[in-house]
């Protein structure tokens, strides 16, 4: 081995001092070759960009010919460069030209070179290029020197990231690290929205990369170390974390690499090499990234997220970055994140905010139920799209089909501001039709609700001309309050909300929390399976407190006005029986307090346990009207956990099994003279709002932007024929094909828009 001169630290302060100089682009590049050659007593140094067409570029060299410079390129995993740039893994050879994927250039001049040391050029774990060095003599490069080698990488990465690195870039090319990009996720709520991406968890941006003394920067990594590992043991003890198992798993997760002295002893080595503290995380987590991200095995890919937001989260305590997320929005922003909850999507300024792209989340997820509440468009399952995005960044995201285009390409975006002129068009023509009653061409009237729970939405009653709020979710207010709203605040809430819906009636539904709505300031023991578990009515009739507050609230606030409450999760009639006693006590209250009772009171149950479906005789004759929760019905009745993308999507939620449990619903109410109402996601889609009608429904309560597609629908649709159709469907077990098949089917038959 061949001790360089001065060493990796003496290397990196040339390589810091070259970098400011005035010098061009080409030139700065063909002094940094020449400094890693001289003080790794080397005869080459070459440095090669990866294109965004997959090629690697020969960039600057010292020691082969200057000619080949722009000329010479290597494909993805063509020969050494390219199997490096394709692994992501540094490879040292003594006999280069005898390894199988050796490739010979003859315009570089390689001809007197035999030993040979390679490493990837890594941002986010993403290549970038490869950096070589070569030595007429057969030697072996020893670990020390490979490990100077990837630590000047990482300076060249953050300089290949910069604008004045796009000089060097051909006409009609870019780098990769730039190069458009398409991502295939799943619409949560449709629409088209055009804008520049706003990282809800920035990374952080290292600047500092050359340490001046290494034993300080050692001090500064254990101190942080101490800090975070205190703040995740915080947090493992804070109240929310009591409340969501999978949250609580994730701490776990971090606590664990946090302590993993594997992990610190290749940021310590990374320090030794001349890196500051901030720029050794980088360095090792970029390295990690990159392995990972190779890997089949799901489970090691699923922990690379975990390693990510430790790594951010070190770097914020190095840097003295404080973790608050700014809410400074452009015009027309693109919120992307790896997850958020939706008090997080509410903090924001809505009216700069655009769309929400998420790498995990389904769309039953409530975040993405408020997305769709507050109109944004919305995609989730968008697979590593944080790592690959940049604050900025154009971005197109298509709620329709979940696709989304990362720095997108003239002739897509073009394609895209086609596509959102026709959906202006599409929402002018859905407007027009707001005072168009939506009823069937053979004459039954349809009842059109709104889902809602903000303030924000109610407006959205005029512009539809929906028929009323067929459930207002008041656990919204609950989880983006920093402490348990008072009476009065939720006095105010629904007061409002109740003066917006202008005269229409409004359904609320009683607190719906725990489970996967978290509320930051109830504390609660950690459950293996938190959607079966203490949460919603549970909760509240252990809470007597709890309910008896948001009762006096909704009757104070509905004072000689009409009032429809709804209670959610009810597994049993004799706990539908408790509440209504309850409510019905607060209201022989009343007139003691001087408070006029509510014009009228009607008080319902929300279907979404299987158990209740074999007690509708003993519940209905109890209730004032019912509504179906399909988001947790379908969940129950398919086993299959909503928010799991792996299952939720193998399940179809009008398959024969639940139309056919759906419509035992359906016909009890119709039995017992009680209006049903959906007001799960189902309603909202075209081609499931035909199943429920299908089956007998003609309630249905959904986003407000999708009163205006189902209402087509509804205008173009012979009831009669359909229920025909489907009736026998249901009834005949072996027919082939799915319910939704028949309704696609049924729908082009008879040109009804779906």
């Amino acid at each position: 081995m061949v001790t360089a001169i001065g060493g990796p630290r003496v290397l990196l302060r040339q390589l810091r001092e070259t970098m400011a100089e005035p010098l061009a682009s080409q030139e700065r590049l063909d002094k940094i070759v020449d400094l890693i050659a001289e003080n790794m007593r080397a005869d080459v140094c070459s440095f090669y960009v990866l294109r965004d067409d997959s090629a690697l570029e020969l960039f600057a060299t010292h020691g082969l010919r200057r000619d080949a410079v722009h000329i010479t390129t290597l494909r993805l995993g063509e020969g050494l460069v390219g199997l490096i740039a394709a692994e992501a893994e540094p490879l040292s050879l003594q006999n280069a030209p005898e390894h199988p994927s050796f490739a010979y250039r003859p315009e570089t001049g390689e001809d007197p070179f035999f030993s040979f040391l390679g490493v990837p050029v890594l941002r986010a774990g993403q290549t970038l290029g490869v950096l070589v060095v070569q030595n007429s003599e057969r030697r072996v490069y020893g670990e020390d020197e490979t490990e100077a080698l990837l630590t000047t990488a990482t300076l060249m990465a953050e300089m290949i990231s910069t604008a004045d690195f796009d000089s060097l870039v051909k006409p009609g090319s870019d780098i990769d690290l730039r190069r458009p990009r398409m991502f295939e996720g799943i619409g949560f709520s449709e629409g088209i929205a055009l804008g520049q991406v706003v990282l809800h968890d920035p990374r952080v941006i290292v600047t500092n990369f050359v340490a001046d003394d290494t034993d300080a920067e050692k001090l500064k990594l254990d101190e942080a170390l101490k800090t975070m590992r205190v703040s995740i043991d915080e947090l493992l003890n804070s109240g929310d974390m009591q409340i969501q198992s999978d949250h609580r798993e994730i701490l776990e997760s971090y606590r664990m690499f946090a302590h993993d002295r594997g992990w610190v002893r290749r940021l310590e080595e990374a320090i030794d090499s001349g890196l500051t503290a901030e720029a050794a995380v980088e360095r090792v987590q970029n390295d990690t990234r990159a392995r990972m991200l190779r890997q089949t095995d799901p489970y090691i890919r699923e922990r690379l997220h975990d390693l990510d937001d430790l790594a951010n989260r070190l770097l914020r305590i190095l840097i003295g970055k404080s973790t608050g997320l700014g809410k400074e929005l452009p015009e027309n922003a693109v919120l992307v994140a790896r997850n958020m909850g939706p008090a997080d999507l509410l903090e924001y300024d809505r009216t700069k905010l655009r769309a929400v792209v998420l790498e995990d989340g389904a769309a039953t997820a409530h975040v993405a139920i408020v997305a769709r509440s507050v109109g944004l468009v919305a995609v989730g399952q968008a697979e590593n799209i944080v790592s690959m995005s940049e604050a900025g960044d154009d971005i197109i995201v298509d709620g329709f089909s979940g696709a989304v285009h990362l720095r997108p390409t003239p002739d897509i975006e073009a394609t895209y501001i086609d596509k959102v002129r026709l959906s202006a068009k599409r929402r002018a023509h859905y407007a027009a039709l707001r005072d168009t009653l939506p009823i069937t061409r053979d004459g039954t009237r349809i009842t059109l609700l709104h889902n809602s729970g903000l303030l924000a939405d109610m407006p959205a009653l005029e512009e539809t001309g929906a028929d009323g709020v067929g459930l207002f979710r008041t656990e919204l207010q609950f989880m983006i309050a920093s402490k348990m709203p008072r009476v009065k605040d939720q006095v105010e809430l629904y007061s409002e909300a109740l003066r917006l819906a202008g005269g229409k009636p409004i359904v609320f539904r009683l607190l719906d929390i725990g489970g996967d709505k978290v509320v930051p300031y109830m504390r609660s023991q950690a459950e293996e399976n938190p959607a079966m578990g203490w949460r919603s009515l549970r909760l509240a009739l252990d809470r007597p407190a709890l309910l008896r507050t948001q009762v006096r609230a909704l009757l104070q606030a509905s004072a000689g006005l009409p009032l429809k409450l709804l209670v959610p999760m009810v597994t049993e009639t004799v706990e539908f029986l408790k509440v209504k006693r309850f409510i019905l006590r607060e209201v022989e209250r009343l007139p003691r307090l001087g408070i006029a009772p509510p014009t009228t009171l009607e008080i319902g149950a929300m279907i979404e346990v299987p158990s209740l479906l074999f007690e509708l005789d003993h519940l209905l004759p109890e209730t004032d009207f019912i509504s179906i929760g399909s988001n947790d019905l379908i969940q129950f009745l398919t086993a299959a956990d909503r928010a799991n993308p792996r299952v939720a999507r193998n399940y179809d939620a009008i398959g024969r099994p639940r139309l056919r449990a759906l419509k035992l619903i359906v016909d009890a109410a119709a039995k017992f003279g009680k209006p049903v109402t959906m007001c799960g996601e189902l309603a909202g889609r075209p081609v499931e709002a035909l199943a429920l009608l299908s089956i007998g429904m003609t309630r249905l309560s959904m986003g407000a932007s999708s009163i205006g597609p189902i209402k087509e629908m509804v205008l173009g649709l012979d009831l009669a024929a359909l229920r025909a159709e489907m009736n026998h469907y249901l009834e005949n077990g072996e027919t082939d094909g799915s319910a939704r098949e028949v309704l696609t089917e049924f729908a082009e038959r008879h040109s009804i828009a779906v």
